[in-house]
């Protein structure tokens, strides 16, 4: 995958402007499946974004942004390519998506590249996915699983976790994401006892938990989904004693979590991108101001997702994907005017005036090679049934 760093005069002419136009933007998420509890938060960040430029009437030549909603089921990649299909049958120019790594690989591979749509997605995080030939079409405003599974490893080691035993949901994000905790664990010295799969969507997980049981270790990392498995597994694990100590990656961490398992997680620890500092403050003001919870995982990185492809149209001068895909990377990084949530308008004045903009965002975006964040997250605790923010990594 690669990415142009500095746009050609050529493709600002050919792009040209073509006057005010309806622009839709798809938020293709998973709405069911199991996720499905993180959809509604995340494709609310993505409105947010879409109804500030729009509203900012300084976008394209006074041009709309209009979103529509598909869902991708997290799960299923043939669902999750056909609602892909049926977006750009309806004239979707872009995605905030997909969700899940699995149907975003699918949906980008058969119907966003051979169709020319660009999609950011804010949570899919699978490191295959940096490796695919994608024209230069798909980004993503959350780090790759690799970075992740490195800040999980340096955490459990400065906790004196020695031996963990690893679950993971048996899909490409599950696989990928264990594979790098394993990796990086052992080389700082640490031991996984096993690292098994198990499978969404069954009623029963003792099997699974009396594997993992037998191996033992320290602690159980879940690599899962909170809605499916992840919290199977987790309940088996507390039920039979198996474990008390967990580790929850991003698919884990949420309200939901806090729902099912409460105190009975006290002392656990949950890793999941997000940032600090003033974006992370403006966006909180504004989705309060919007109606929805700043805190829902992948909200804030699905705002950023949603700015950076309009800004990048912006900038292109064109609602045409493969006019903006070649500006994404300068409207991400430096150097430029940084804009901040709520800045959009600003934003927006600026590439039309042809000034250059360092979009920092809600996440601190900084895209790098070959064009996803570069990543920042945050530690919390399950503090008296709570999650408790510790600090940021």
């Amino acid at each position: 995958m690669k990415h142009l760093l500095l746009a050609t005069a050529t493709t600002a002419l050919i792009a040209g402007t073509a006057g005010a136009e309806e622009v839709k933007l798809g938020l293709h998420l998973g709405f069911t499946g199991p996720l499905e509890s993180m959809a509604p938060g995340i494709a609310a960040g993505g409105q947010a974004a879409a109804d500030e430029v729009s509203g900012s009437g300084n976008f394209l030549d006074g041009s709309t942004v209009v979103t529509s909603q598909s869902d991708t089921t997290c799960i299923d990649a043939a669902a999750g390519s056909a609602a892909a299909e049926r977006q750009v049958a309806e004239g979707v120019r872009a995605m905030v998506g997909g969700q899940c790594s699995g149907e975003t690989i699918a949906a980008l591979e058969n119907v966003a590249i051979p169709n020319g749509v660009m999609m950011i997605s804010p949570s899919a995080t699978s490191p295959a996915l940096s490796t695919i030939e994608d024209q230069g079409l798909f980004f993503r405003t959350a780090p790759s699983d690799a970075r992740q599974g490195v800040v999980i490893a340096d955490l459990m080691q400065q906790k004196g976790i020695e031996s963990v035993a690893i679950t993971y949901t048996n899909n490409d994000y599950g696989k990928g994401l264990a594979d790098s905790i394993q990796a990086a664990f052992e080389e700082l010295g640490g031991t996984v006892t096993v690292s098994a799969a198990h499978e969404d969507g069954k009623g029963d997980y003792s099997a699974e938990v009396a594997a993992l049981a037998a191996a033992g270790g320290d602690a159980l990392v879940v690599a899962g989904y909170v809605d499916q498995g992840g919290s199977g597994v987790t309940r088996g694990a507390l039920d039979t004693g198996a474990f008390d100590m967990f580790v929850f990656p991003d698919g884990m961490v949420g309200d939901e979590l806090i729902s099912r398992f409460g105190s009975e997680i006290d002392g656990s620890i949950g890793i999941n991108p997000a940032a600090e500092g003033d974006g992370p403050d403006r966006f909180a003001a504004l989705a309060e101001e919007a109606g929805f919870d700043p805190t829902s995982p992948y909200s804030a990185e699905a705002y950023d997702a949603a700015a950076l492809i309009l800004l990048s149209m912006q900038a292109a001068g064109s609602s045409d994907p493969n006019a903006a895909k070649e500006e994404v990377m300068n409207v991400a990084n430096a150097p430029g005017e940084q804009i901040l949530p709520g800045d959009l308008a600003r934003g927006l004045e600026l590439l039309a005036a042809g000034e250059d903009i360092d979009y920092v965002g809600a996440t601190s975006v900084e895209l790098i090679e070959p064009g996803e964040s570069s990543g920042s997250f945050r530690e919390t605790t399950i503090t008296d049934g709570e999650l408790e923010v510790v600090g940021f990594h």
